[in-house]
Formats: structure tokens, C-alpha cells, sequence
């Protein structure tokens, strides 16, 4: 199963529906296969829309996935890569409406320089990425000492 996430923000990533739903379309993607957290997004016409969902059917989505798609929150990141799970990473954009700024791309950038997880920046890549995803082993995250040790040791290294 692909868990696409996009999060709580009030601001909706329509462009990643359009492209599930096109990938669905021409037969790339199986829709029974597909379940998006959509939070502020439209409905996709085929998978299934979750909407907003509590943290532990979250969780459950998340353990229960091959592939997670996600908004580069770094909440929603933290916990598809601790669950081991491969990881697209598909930023916010500002001047899409999608956020206030482009804080999303930083934190999207550490995560794939780092090798834990492939960043789609043009949505027109997500095919390929997911294609890539499977062929490609990522480093496991770790955080034996805690979030703040991890941002600051195995991300930003100072």
C-alpha cells in the first residue's frame, strides 16, 4: 500500500491528488492500493480519502504501508522513516498557496542529502520517484538520543 500524507495545514496540495489520480488513470497506480490522508485537500476521484485522522489510525497507516508520500512535515517524515518505511517527500510550495514559505524545501533537501528519503520538487517527477523508491535502499533512522540529537548530529552536521 502507498499512504500518501498531507498533512493538517489549512492550506490544500491539490497537485499531488491530480497526479495520483492521472497516475490511476493511466493504469500506473492501482487504486485499491492508494489511501491519502487529505486533510485541507480535494477528494481523490479513485483511492481512498481519509481526510483528518486521529494519531493512532495514522500510525496504523503508516506500519501498514510499502511506500509512504508525504508533505515535508517533519513529523509526518520522522514517522514514516522510524517505521523504516521508503519515503517521498514532496514539499509545500509558497507560491503555490501551499504554505506562507518555502521552509518545507530545507528540511526536504537534509533528508535526501542525507540518503533517507527521495524529494520530488516538480510533480511531474512522482512517477519516477516512486519507481526509483523501490530500487533504492535508505539509510534507517535512528534516534537513540532524542529528536533534537538527531536534527543536529545526523542532518545538519554542523
Amino acid at each position: 500500500m502507498i499512504f500518501v500524507v498531507l498533512g493538517t495545514q489549512r492550506f490544500p496540495m491539490n497537485r499531488v491528488i491530480d497526479k495520483i489520480d492521472n497516475l490511476i488513470e493511466t493504469g500506473f497506480l492501482n487504486k485499491n492500493k492508494i489511501v491519502i490522508q487529505n486533510g485541507h485537500s480535494k477528494n481523490s476521484k479513485y483511492a481512498v480519502n481519509l481526510g483528518m485522522i486521529d494519531e493512532s489510525a495514522f500510525n496504523n497507516y503508516i506500519k501498514n504501508s510499502d511506500i509512504v508520500i508525504t508533505h515535508g512535515g517533519t513529523s509526518s517524515i520522522i514517522k514514516a522513516l522510524r517505521n523504516n518505511k521508503k519515503t517521498i517527500i514532496i514539499p509545500r510550495r509558497a507560491d503555490l498557496r501551499e504554505h506562507v514559505d518555502n521552509h518545507q524545501f530545507e528540511i526536504s533537501d537534509m533528508f535526501k542529502n542525507n540518503g533517507y528519503a527521495e524529494v520530488v520538487l516538480d510533480i511531474e517527477d512522482l512517477k519516477e520517484a516512486i519507481i526509483n523508491i523501490e530500487q533504492k535502499e535508505y539509510k534507517k533512522l535512528s534516534l537513540p538520543n532524542g529528536l533534537a540529537d538527531f536534527l543536529i548530529n545526523d542532518i545538519l552536521k554542523l
